[in-house]
């Protein structure tokens, strides 16, 4: 008898009884404690706002030591707080066009690891949901037809 496909796309495959991700294999029998959660930010977008952030900030304290800030006019006061905003730009824009990976870890053979990762939620959901029932498979007793079940039928 074939395995059941739940899940098949290249490079990724869920059957009844194992998970393959790439050249990576995990018997799904030995695979416990399924959780997801959101891998690390950015990092370029982490350095970006990193180094934007250093960069206002010691421009802040230089005026602050030269004396330079009591004869700021308002519009430089309002232009210095529009560039102190730059870093929560960057930050919000680089979560926008790379955001965080979903990633889904489990357990496998008393090791923590992670299964699978993703930028495509959609994917990263299918993904995770196969992986689900085939665990649920195996713990309900198989994948097998269900009994024959007696139809009622009334007395005429």
């Amino acid at each position: 008898m074939p395995p059941i496909l739940l899940y098949s796309r290249p490079g990724i495959l869920v059957t009844a009884d194992r998970f393959t991700v790439g050249s990576t294999t995990w018997q799904v029998a030995d695979i416990t404690h399924l959780h997801t959660t959101r891998g690390p930010h950015d990092r370029l977008a982490v350095r970006a706002v990193a180094a934007t952030a250093t960069v206002i900030a010691g421009i802040g304290v230089v005026l602050g030591f030269i004396g330079g800030l009591e004869r700021l006019t308002a519009r430089a006061y309002l232009a210095l707080g529009v560039v102190v905003l730059l870093p929560v730009l960057l930050a919000a824009l680089g979560d926008r066009w790379r955001p965080p990976p979903y990633e889904l870890w489990g357990w496998y053979r008393g090791v923590e690891v992670l299964l699978f990762s993703s930028d495509d939620e959609r994917q990263f959901g299918q993904v995770s949901r196969a992986v689900r029932r085939a665990r649920e498979g195996l713990r309900y007793g198989g994948w097998g037809d269900p009994p024959a079940a007696d139809l009622w039928r009334p007395d005429r």
